[in-house]
């Protein structure tokens, strides 16, 4: 191979690279905090208005609540936090501040995140059980 095409191919590698670092390609997403867990959630679901937020000791996610009982769980989905509002479906298993929660949906998957009330959360989310039953 010609080196002065090894060296074009290496400068050309180096500033994709730079290009994907710039734009913040392949970066992991993290809440820092509730305001940020509050936007992910109305980008996730328009007019979702949160009064209780439990986010993930690492950023990984949360678990918000309405007004009206909804629960809204977030999770990292590329760059970006995809959120479902959960229903009769869903279910929660809590191992001290870990809750591991199974959406019910096949898609959404299960999520675990590491909370400091996990307490609560598991219990609401398992409230949700009866909700669909009336």
């Amino acid at each position: 191979m010609d080196p002065l095409q090894l060296v074009g191919s290496l400068v050309a590698i180096l500033a994709l690279v730079g290009l994907a670092r710039w734009l913040g390609l392949g970066r992991e997403s993290r809440l820092t905090d509730e305001d940020a867990a509050r936007r992910a959630a109305d980008e996730a679901i328009a007019g979702f208005v949160p009064i209780r937020c439990g986010l993930e000791r690492e950023g990984r996610g949360a678990l918000l609540e309405d007004a009206g009982g909804r629960i809204l769980l977030l999770k990292p989905h590329g760059s970006f936090f995809a959120g479902r509002v959960l229903g009769s479906a869903t279910r929660a298993d809590r191992a001290d501040k870990s809750l591991s929660i199974d959406s019910g949906e096949r898609r959404f998957g299960r999520v675990t995140l590491v909370l400091e009330d996990a307490a609560y959360w598991e219990q609401a989310i398992n409230r949700l059980e009866g909700a669909g039953d009336a």
